[in-house]
């Protein structure tokens, strides 16, 4: 079975932890310390929040400047709207931004991509992060 880890750098490692644990997340202490939190969103996906000092080992390069640049865009899976109103309740319950980010429902095969993805009929979550980033990221 393939894994997939989305490698995100953090400026609050902790803030950022609280963050994505109010969203329903688990944090797996096995593979988490002082600079990496690894958040479990499913059995095939995680999320490893990590410092900038132990991201920039990981790449060449500068961490890009969320207020100047885009280099994601987020898209999860749910069941109908229902759940993409509580999942939105919940980030923004937690501290995530409200007015800037678009929070849009869509079926996936309007994905922005026009791709049509193995999960046609199902609905996601699309979210933008505004110029400045997550307040906690």
């Amino acid at each position: 079975m393939r894994m997939i880890f989305v490698n995100l750098p953090v400026a609050d490692l902790q803030a950022s932890t609280a963050f994505y644990t109010a969203l329903g997340f688990t944090r797996n202490p096995n593979f988490s310390d002082g600079t990496a939190s690894c958040m479990i969103v499913s059995e095939q996906i995680y999320v490893m929040l990590l410092t900038h000092e132990k991201f920039k080992g990981f790449i060449n390069g500068e961490i890009a400047d969320p207020k100047r640049t885009k280099e994601v865009l987020n898209c999860l899976s749910a069941s109908g709207r229902d759940e993409v109103d509580g999942f939105k309740a919940k980030a923004l319950a937690a501290g995530g931004p409200n007015g800037n980010p678009i929070w849009k429902w869509v079926p996936c095969t309007a994905a922005a991509s026009k791709t049509r993805t193995a999960m046609s009929g199902k609905s996601c979550i699309w979210t933008c992060l505004p110029a400045d980033g997550l307040r906690h990221l």
